[in-house]
């Protein structure tokens, strides 16, 4: 299993082979894999109680776009702390960070979106850009622990089928889930595909949710998971 989809999957060596556009006086590129190294350096000089777990990448249209996801693992055996981060070549993606968690059992992502951090490529883009991402970790691990709770809270939480099959209405009303990712979600719900997950309860249905988001691009699987966290705690949600 992965957090990121896609044929594209390449390792960070691979970065390195994609050549970055020339600079402008209005357009600074920032080179895919100095961003990901700049991201696993700062992480790693502030999570004192983490190590490096995983580290997956994705490149699109011919190398101009960059996806990664950082993993890192603390003294939890069920969750860590994932850094999401983009770039483009091509101008059409600002260089960006998102913070949130992993669950190990599936490699699924939780991203609460309170903590995204966007840079245009301009002048003095990385040094900001790391300014930023550096902020962002020191706040996010407040918020980790936060995280933690909001998942044992969902364990806590049982629903019945007709709940879940109301939630999976209302993700698809939304938009946050495709015609093809509906069924999948049911089909995890009904029969679960990992062991911890087989309890009737709210954890276990949005795991089944971002198992089925992992069939979404790239570009697009930060803001859903954001979403589908706003769906299970906000006014009307799971929680």
């Amino acid at each position: 299993m992965s957090t990121l989809s896609g044929k594209n999957r390449v390792g960070f060596s691979d970065l390195q082979m994609v050549p970055p556009p020339e600079r402008t006086k209005s357009y600074v590129p920032v080179r895919h894999d100095e961003l990901a190294n700049m991201t696993r350096s700062i992480a790693g000089n502030i999570l004192h109680d983490f190590s490096l777990y995983k580290e997956e990448y994705v490149l699109a249209r011919e190398g101009r776009h960059m996806f990664g996801v950082l993993t890192f693992k603390n003294h939890s055996d069920e969750m860590g702390l994932s850094i999401g981060i983009r770039n483009s070549y091509d101008k059409s993606l600002s260089v960006g960070c998102t913070l949130g968690a992993s669950v190990f059992v599936c490699d699924n992502l939780v991203f609460k979106g309170d903590i995204a951090v966007f840079r245009k490529h301009t002048s003095n883009v990385l040094q900001d850009i790391g300014q930023m991402i550096l902020s962002a970790i020191y706040a996010q691990k407040e918020k980790y622990e936060r995280i933690q709770q909001d998942a044992e809270h969902l364990k806590q939480l049982d629903i019945t089928d007709d709940t879940a099959f109301r939630l999976m209405g209302l993700l698809f009303g939304k938009g946050i889930v495709t015609p093809r990712q509906l069924p999948t979600i049911k089909e995890n719900w009904l029969k679960p595909p990992y062991e911890d997950f087989e309890g009737r309860n709210a954890w276990s249905l949005y795991n089944s949710c971002t198992e089925a988001l992992k069939t979404t691009p790239p570009a697009l699987i930060m803001q859903k998971h954001i979403q589908l966290h706003g769906v299970f705690f906000g006014n009307g949600g799971a929680a």
